[in-house]
């Protein structure tokens, strides 16, 4: 995610995103199912969002097909969710705020369900056995309204003039789609979406076709890697396209709104160069396709949606290679819990210091020194020395410049204790070691210890775990 701020500094830009059924009667079948089977868990346990995501089963694939009006914002659908127990359950919940739901069934046959705040709790007629791929298919109506935070302003499902768009970092998902809402549960997805004749849909992924029929058009959208929840994303309404591929071959669609019909060049170009020379640094793009879109309102930050980001104000070369960069770092290697946000957002920063290193600006080294230089005067100063931790910064600031800025400089640490051949083999073997997973920061410092053969418990420790400024490391 990047958020707008403007530093007092030229040496660097920081771009920094009830109803209830009836209960099935009891049968053979059901006869007991608590005595062998347990509920699966409301949440993962991660500290920051605990009520997000939940347990007892993995998520495959979800095959959303929404009915979607702007003019009166209303949604119809219908989420088909193939999943694999992963213990044996008699009850297991899904993440869903504000829409009603009208039915739910489990392979094909009516489950229970009861709400309980963002829960949706589903209770199959018969126990699903450990390691069972099971579909659980979720009828749900209503007007999607966007999720609020202090630090993040409005996310969510968003309106537009001539339709909607959706940014959902970090737990927005669950305000559109019935979801496993947390990055360990990352699936494959299909999108159906049908709007009015003459409305677009562009998603993640790649298009897998399209058809108008009765007044009304319909767009399919298939993300083939696994993707976790808070990277899913809709743009809908009027768009100009331009199509391209990269150097590589990778098919590119950039779209903007048509008020903003003078970024699309800008765009289109510049995620073709930076997605060639990320490649050269970070390794082969882990997805299918790139691009980006533009949408017609400004809001304050972008959001690396998988695949093909979106933009709430016009993206200057340092958000595009921000936002891009994530593709590596935070969606094909994206955390296992939210405190590890530096992981993210601190390797999307200092993407944007070595592209200035590498294309005539300042150097890394010059970046760094300039902010490790600054007095207890410069306005930022005690939000990267005084006031939080970078490995584990808060709930509410998850996306302050602590885990951008100071994980970029914890990163150049890290070069300069290693050397140049080290950290940058370390960057591809760290991308494609954990392509499509999962991670941890200890995973990340026993990996960087492996390749240097050297101990960096203290380096990680200051820059990561203490909130002043590092003296030594």
């Amino acid at each position: 995610m990047t958020t707008r701020i403007k530093p007092t500094m030229a040496a660097v830009t920081l771009t920094l995103a009830c109803l209830v059924a009836p209960a099935p009667s009891a049968t053979a079948d059901t006869a007991g199912v608590q005595d062998r089977f347990t509920p699966g868990a409301p949440g993962v346990g991660d500290p920051y969002f605990p009520e997000e995501g939940n347990g007892g089963y993995d998520v495959g694939h979800y095959d959303l097909a929404l009915d979607y009006d702007p003019a009166s914002n209303a949604l119809v659908a219908t989420a088909r969710i193939k999943a694999r127990a992963t213990q044996d359950l008699s009850r297991f919940d899904l993440d869903l705020k504000q829409l009603t739901v009208t039915g739910v069934e489990v392979d094909g046959r009516a489950a229970a369900f009861t709400r309980a705040g963002q829960e949706l709790i589903v209770t199959p007629r018969r126990g699903l056995r450990k390691g069972k791929t099971f579909t659980v298919t979720v009828a749900y109506a209503g007007t999607p309204k966007p999720a609020e935070r202090p630090d993040l302003g409005t996310f969510g499902w968003i309106r537009t003039p001539d339709g909607a768009y959706v940014v959902c970092e970090p737990d927005g998902a669950s305000t559109w789609f019935p979801s496993n809402d947390h990055p360990t549960d990352k699936a494959t997805y299909t999108y159906r979406v049908t709007v009015p004749e003459g409305t677009q849909v562009l998603s993640n992924g790649v298009p897998g076709g399209e058809w108008t029929r009765g007044g009304k058009s319909t767009f399919v959208w298939k993300e083939r890697s696994p993707m976790a929840s808070y990277l899913a994303m809709l743009a809908i309404g009027k768009f100009t396209v331009q199509k391209g591929e990269t150097e590589s071959g990778i098919p590119v669609v950039t779209a903007v709104a048509p008020n903003r019909a003078d970024e699309l060049k800008g765009i289109h170009e510049g995620t073709i160069q930076a997605i060639d020379w990320e490649e050269k640094v970070f390794g082969r793009y882990p997805f299918a396709s790139t691009g980006g879109i533009r949408v017609g309102v400004d809001v304050a930050f972008s959001l690396e949606t998988q695949s093909r980001p979106i933009y709430g104000y016009k993206p200057d070369t340092a958000t595009i290679v921000h936002e891009l960069a994530h593709q590596w770092f935070g969606n094909s290697v994206s955390l296992s819990r939210w405190k590890d946000v530096w992981l993210n957002e601190g390797f999307a920063t200092y993407a944007e210091w070595l592209w200035d290193e590498q294309h005539g600006g300042p150097t890394v080294k010059q970046t760094f020194d300039n902010l490790y230089g600054k007095g207890d005067n410069w306005p930022y100063y005690d939000e990267l020395w005084i006031k939080r931790r970078t490995g584990d910064p808060g709930t509410d600031e998850l996306f302050t410049i602590t885990p951008y800025w100071r994980g970029g400089l914890t990163l150049h640490a890290l070069r300069e204790r290693i050397g140049d051949k080290a950290f940058f083999a370390l960057i591809k073997v760290w991308t494609r070691a954990n392509r499509d997973g999962n991670v941890t920061t200890e995973q990340f410092v026993a990996l960087a210890e492996r390749i240097s053969h050297q101990q960096l418990d203290g380096l990680f420790n200051a820059w990561l775990y203490t909130k002043e400024k590092p003296a030594t490391w």
